[in-house]
């Protein structure tokens, strides 16, 4: 049976305007997920092409029927982002007019997927493509030094409870293996605290960190922005969407450092947010920034 995406893509009708949509024009969509993007590009001009790429193969078997709706102007890839450059030799990509990156987590793989929520017992995994990793969040909390967890959860969640939350992790894990999402989430409740009228869970932070560590996503978004910038066609557009400071981070002084350069220019001076609409259609967009920034013509 089909399998049907949960997942609602943000800023849709943004993405569309970022990207500068014409005829003829090839996209490519290094995050294809549910697809909605990559849809609504193809529905936006019926002569535009998209080249759309995922790292978890269930993504691109849930998109698969899209191929025949849309023939040839669709072509999905299995592959990371961030080894854009090797899938550009293997596949004999182009240079293409717009390229569109959504860093957040598809709700397809938080639900689907194990280790990634709290809310549902799963085996810590937290893997966004079993076949790009082998170290999984199950290994991280089990077998990094206290002193490599504290960073993690420093560095990646940017949480300040870090060392009572290591304390108790180390104190738990001494006695017995911790298995699953639901272990791991009483473990910090028990180290922090918590309210049940908080909106936020305690956990919220520890999970991001550890997720972000075990799959490189900064890492990876580091090693994709040069080559997107290559693999642009002169005035291509490169958009991406952030969802928490880091990666909006990486992307805002990459775009800084390419204009400085004289290389690109920079669209949105300030990110384009969710409206008020969207924010009550999704509230999960609440955190999302796009970005866009077009690459200047050779001299």
């Amino acid at each position: 049976m089909e399998s049907v995406s949960q997942h609602k893509s943000v800023l849709v009708q943004e993405v569309l305007e970022a990207l500068n949509i014409t005829p003829n024009k090839t996209f490519l969509d290094v995050t294809c997920g549910g697809a909605g993007h990559t849809r609504a590009i193809l529905d936006a001009d019926p002569t535009v092409k998209v080249i759309a790429l995922d790292w978890d193969m269930k993504a691109i078997e849930r998109a698969e029927p899209l191929l025949e709706i849309y023939g040839d102007r669709l072509q999905l890839i299995w592959g990371s982002f961030a080894h854009l450059y090797k899938l550009q030799k293997k596949h004999k990509i182009p240079k293409v007019d717009g390229i569109l990156a959504d860093f957040g987590t598809s709700q397809d793989q938080i639900h689907e997927g194990e280790g990634f929520s709290f809310k549902h017992d799963t085996p810590l995994d937290m893997r966004m493509s079993v076949g790009h990793y082998k170290t999984n969040a199950y290994h991280v909390v089990n077998f990094a030094t206290a002193e490599e967890l504290r960073e993690i959860l420093w560095t990646y969640g940017e949480e300040n409870r870090a060392k009572d939350i290591v304390a108790r992790i180390v104190d738990a894990r001494q006695k017995s293996r911790i298995h699953t999402t639901k272990e791991l989430a009483l473990i910090v409740e028990q180290a922090v605290g918590f309210r049940r009228e908080s909106r936020t869970h305690p956990a919220t932070k520890v999970f991001q960190a550890i997720r972000i560590f075990v799959n490189k996503e900064l890492e990876n978004i580091e090693a994709f922005l040069p080559v997107a910038l290559n693999a642009l066609a002169d005035n291509g557009r490169l958009v991406c969407i952030s969802f928490h400071s880091l990666e909006d981070r990486l992307v805002k002084e990459f775009y800084k450092s390419t204009e400085r350069e004289g290389r690109g220019r920079i669209i949105s001076q300030r990110p384009v947010t969710p409206s008020e609409e969207e924010l009550i259609r999704n509230p999960s967009s609440r955190s999302s920034k796009l970005r866009v920034m077009e690459k200047k013509k050779a001299c």
